[in-house]
């Protein structure tokens, strides 16, 4: 290894036929569309809490780049990225004041601090994440006051209550009629209204419809993982089907999978933060394995835990471990591999002189 080695040798070593720069885009359009429709029904505060973020993290860069060639990494669209991505797993009625100092955080503690892009073990958003939920926690369940997610797991109800707004009954009434009568199936009421919340709630919760769209943008463009977002979304689905029948009142194998999938954040984990290819592992088998896991905690802390945004945790907790993983996956899959390496040395060793 070169005695010069730093940052711009940690760039994500990744096997993508997309560029770092299209992938951080592409990732902020999709953040950009959750957040859009989420700013139409709450006055664009959604909008202003991203803006917040997204200048917070870009003028920490520019700071810490100043008269320096590293500059030019500004446009690689990372700093937007995390910005708005972090801005997704925040409430929408939360004070920019504290999107502020996330994304202050996550650019000059969680990113930088570990030598930049590439080099750093957790994953920007969660981190800033995880500092603004634990850092002011009061503030933070403030913003949630009357959201249905948070409410009603504290209940131990879930989220829908049998309740559903004049749009969703005129869907779900177009939608029963026409194709699950067919089948002698019955969609209930409230379903309708994960895909446009007017109530209080974290960003990613209130557009998921335009966080779908995004993602199949990721998935059609090749500029993520899809596979590992699918194993992650199998095994959620699985633990939530049964884990989730083990609530109150919950029967064997009937949790309502469709419910924890589009609440708490779990297509933000699963489509960006698990694709995220800076935070995670190198080897195929490494990255599945990841997935799957987080796809399991993820289950767990939402259904057994009660912990509304238990997906984010879980992502969080597996990359506490990346460093440990990817020690791991050098020592059995690359360190045998090259010539002059340590592996190679300690057979050496072992064997004795020829």
């Amino acid at each position: 290894m070169p005695e010069n080695y730093g940052r711009r040798y940690q760039s994500p070593q990744v096997n993508l036929s997309r560029s770092t720069n299209f992938r951080m885009w592409a990732v902020s359009f999709c953040a950009g569309l959750a957040i859009i429709q989420s700013g139409l029904g709450d006055s664009f505060s959604s909008l202003l809490l991203a803006l917040s973020s997204v200048l917070a993290a870009v003028l920490t860069e520019l700071f810490l780049f100043y008269r320096t060639e590293e500059i030019e990494s500004l446009k690689d669209g990372s700093a937007v990225a995390s910005a708005l991505v972090f801005s997704l797993l925040l409430p929408n009625t939360m004070p920019p004041v504290y999107a502020v100092m996330g994304a202050v955080f996550a650019m000059a503690v969680v990113k930088h601090s570990f030598g930049g892009l590439g080099a750093n073990w957790l994953n920007p958003a969660v981190g800033a994440w995880l500092f603004v939920r634990f850092s002011w926690p009061q503030a933070f369940f403030k913003a949630l006051e009357g959201s249905p997610l948070l409410n009603g797991i504290r209940a131990g109800e879930g989220l829908l209550s049998g309740t559903a707004g004049g749009l969703d009954t005129a869907i779900r009434s177009f939608l029963n009629n026409m194709l699950f009568n067919t089948f002698g199936a019955v969609l209930p009421g409230g379903y309708i209204d994960l895909f446009q919340s007017s109530s209080p709630g974290i960003i990613a919760d209130r557009g998921v419809l335009g966080l779908l769209l995004g993602s199949l943008f990721i998935i059609s463009s090749q500029a993520g993982r899809t596979w590992a977002s699918l194993a992650y979304l199998v095994v959620f689905g699985l633990v939530t089907r049964i884990a989730g029948a083990l609530v109150p009142g919950g029967r064997f194998w009937q949790g309502d999978v469709l419910l924890y999938l589009l609440s708490g954040g779990t297509l933000a984990a699963a489509f960006i933060l698990i694709s995220d290819t800076v935070s995670s592992p190198k080897s195929r088998a490494g990255i599945l394995a990841a997935a799957a896991l987080s796809g399991f905690f993820s289950g767990l802390f939402r259904c057994l835990g009660r912990e509304p945004y238990g997906a984010i945790y879980a992502v969080g907790l597996l990359n506490a471990f990346l460093p440990l993983i990817r020690k791991i996956e050098n020592r059995l899959l690359y360190e045998k591999r090259m010539p002059g390496t340590a592996a190679e040395k300690r057979v050496k060793a072992k064997d004795g002189p020829a």
